[in-house]
Parts: C-alpha cells; sequence; structure tokens
C-alpha cells in the first residue's frame, strides 16, 4: 500500500472533489483505526498512510504540488502531512466516529520516542545516476521487556516528582506563562518509583541492525527514501519506518541540475575558429561534437536524452556541453608572426574595430568645437 499514489491508497480518482476525497478518507480511517486493530501493525501502517494521503490531497496548496511534482515536491513542506486546517480536520473526524474521550490515547499507553528513523546516506555521483546496492548500518529503539516500557522497575509507577502529575512543567517570563511536556514523565504525570535496572530508566533498549537497500537510479541530493517497517518498535508492538535522506557527492567533470548534465568542454581557440570536430565524454560513453565556424564562449550544446533518469520514470534529462575557449598564454616570434600574416590576410575583416572608433572619435571632436 506505501508504494500506491496519494489518490490510490484513498481509492478515489486524481479529478475527485473534496467532499469525495473526506468521505473516502472517513471510511478508510474507521476501518483500519487502531482502536478497532488492537495489535495489528498491518492496520496501524495502512491507518498512518490513509492520514497522510489524506491531509495532502485534502489542501488545495499540497494537491497541487503533489500532483505535479509527487512526493518529493512536498518535502519543503514537511513532506506530505501537515497542512494548515489538515490536522482539526482530522480530529473533527475522529470525533465524529469515534467520540472525544475515545479518540485520546492514554499518556501512559504512548510511546516516549518517535517510530520513524531518520538517517543520511552518502553516495557517489555515479551511484546516484545509475543505482547502486549499499547496506545500511543503523540503530533502532524497540520497548524494554523487562519493565514494559515504562523505565520502572517491575513496571510499577508513582506521581511525577517534576510536574506534579500534571504531565506540563510552567515557567514564567514576565507576566507570560509557558508551559511543556514535562521532561521527567513524557506528559503522563508518572514516573518510575525505581528506575528499571535493563533499561536503566529509559524505557528502551537499543538494537544495531543492517540492511541492504536498492538506491534507484537518478537518485538526488536532499531526496528521501522510506523503508517501511523498519523503525523503532513502540510498546504494543507497532512498529516506525526508516527514511534515508541521501546526500550525493560532486564529479570532478559533471555538474547536475535537476536532470540535466552539464560538461565543460576545454577548446583550444584555433579549434573554435575552423569548426572542428572532436570527441567528447557523456555518462554511458563518447559522443561526436560539431563545433560551428568561430565558436563563442560558453556557447553551449545540447544532448537531449544523454542526461539522468528521472527517479519517478518521467524520462531522462539531457547533456550540456559548454565550451571552453583556451588561448596561448606564451607566442613564440614565429608563432607571432604566423598570426600576423594570418591578420593580414583576412585585410578589412581583420580590423572591424577602426571604423567603429573613428566614428566615435569624430562625433567626440564634434562635442568640442565652438
Amino acid at each position: 500500500m506505501e508504494n500506491l499514489s496519494y489518490y490510490e491508497i484513498l481509492e478515489v480518482s486524481q479529478s475527485a472533489d473534496k467532499a469525495t476525497i473526506k468521505k473516502a478518507y472517513r471510511a478508510m480511517a474507521k476501518k483500519y483505526h487502531p482502536d478497532k486493530n488492537q495489535g495489528d501493525p498491518q492496520a496501524e501502517q495502512k491507518f498512518k498512510l490513509c492520514n497522510e494521503a489524506y491531509q495532502v490531497l485534502s489542501d488545495d496548496n499540497q494537491r497541487s504540488i503533489y500532483d505535479r511534482y509527487g512526493k518529493e515536491g512536498l518535502q519543503g513542506m514537511g513532506g506530505g502531512g501537515r497542512s494548515a486546517g489538515g490536522f482539526d480536520d482530522l480530529g473533527s473526524i475522529f470525533e465524529e466516529m469515534f467520540g472525544m474521550g475515545q479518540r485520546r490515547r492514554s499518556p501512559e499507553d504512548m510511546d516516549s520516542y518517535a517510530l520513524d528513523i531518520n538517517q543520511e546516506l552518502t553516495i557517489n555521483f555515479n551511484e546516484a545516476v545509475f543505482g547502486c546496492e549499499k547496506e545500511i548500518k543503523y540503530q533502532y529503539k524497540t520497548a524494554c521487556k523487562s519493565c514494559n516500557g515504562t523505565g520502572a522497575k517491575d513496571g510499577k509507577l508513582s506521581t511525577c516528582p517534576q510536574c506534579d502529575g500534571q504531565g506540563q512543567v510552567f515557567t514564567r517570563q514576565g507576566f507570560m506563562t509557558f508551559s511543556q511536556t514535562c521532561p521527567k514523565c513524557h506528559g503522563s504525570g508518572r514516573a518510575p518509583t525505581t528506575k528499571c535496572p535493563d533499561c536503566k530508566g529509559r524505557g528502551y533498549q537499543e538494537v544495531k541492525d543492517n540492511i541492504t537497500i536498492s538506491v534507484p537510479k537518478g537518485i538526488d541530493d536532499g531526496n528521501r527514501l522510506r523503508v517501511s517497517g523498519k523503525g523503532n518498535i513502540g510498546k504494543h508492538g507497532n512498529r516506525g519506518d526508516l527514511y534515508i535522506t541521501f546526500n550525493i557527492l560532486p564529479d570532478k567533470h559533471f555538474i547536475r541540475r535537476d536532470n540535466d548534465v552539464y560538461i565543460e568542454i576545454p577548446v583550444f581557440f584555433t579549434q573554435a575558429i575552423l569548426g572542428e570536430s572532436i570527441t567528447i565524454p557523456s555518462l554511458t560513453g563518447e559522443l561526436a561534437l560539431k563545433l560551428d565556424m568561430g565558436t563563442k564562449d560558453k556557447q553551449q550544446f545540447r544532448y537531449p536524452n544523454e542526461g539522468i533518469e528521472d527517479v519517478h520514470g518521467h524520462g531522462k534529462g539531457a547533456l550540456i556541453a559548454q565550451v571552453n575557449i583556451i588561448y596561448p598564454k606564451k607566442l613564440t616570434d614565429e608563432q607571432k608572426q604566423l598570426l600576423k600574416q594570418l591578420q593580414e590576410s583576412f585585410e578589412l575583416e581583420s580590423k572591424p574595430h577602426e571604423n567603429v572608433l573613428n566614428s566615435a572619435i569624430d562625433k567626440m571632436k564634434q562635442w568640442f568645437k565652438k
């Protein structure tokens, strides 16, 4: 289900209006809600995906971005899930379906750590272009079995001394009072009487693990890949996801811009003047570049479909070869003489500046005539 589009998750068409999307979400959320599927991690995962899909599709701005760019386009907005009114809307739906008292979980039932894990992975330019297999080493948290994730010896809890059982601590700054979730009991209002010796009061154990992932062709810097069901494990056995954010090392010769690739081609000035044919490198081999006679510095030559394959399967970019004209730093007497002979062979054509400058000088002289 995680590989489906948001429309497929909610089983609606891409042209569906807001009312249809909301109705579909109500049905799906009711079907997969954790309160009705206790101990079923698959149902919880489906419920999570339904929430993610609805929060995007119920917001006009996020939906427009998603329709154009997919999930990757939403990364700068939080990855698909935080619209201006999305949470209020979800709250009202849950209240209607389950009642206010039933839709909130007890703080003691909640995990003290996030179930999703975020990890960065650095790969080479060519690995990003062509895809690869990578082994990921990471750590995940799992609720301590000795204390049932409470952090207390034998699971025995008492009133939290830091917040006096309120679940929040308060600080004053001038005439204003600020509150925040109690860092000791994580909002439950209860704390260990004696710390669990196995987890030292943390409520969880850390487990080292490693998995092998397939990096898709065309992955770009900053893109994220979700590995479903490889995150932290909660008190009730529910497990989050592992999110991998990619860092792509730059290449010495190729520069990436979206799915296009740029390469600078050094060209000696005589090659540019004559319009020679040269061989240049591409991502997959060699290409022939026919220079125009009199090719200019920074002039670009475009090769369609020789760039990077789109990670979403929307075709390939282009290779853009940009000319960097090289001039000699030193000339021998013989070379100077040859260049002078070449210049003289063009006669007036070799002195285009004379007419322009003479005209400007004559005009300037007229300004100072009395």
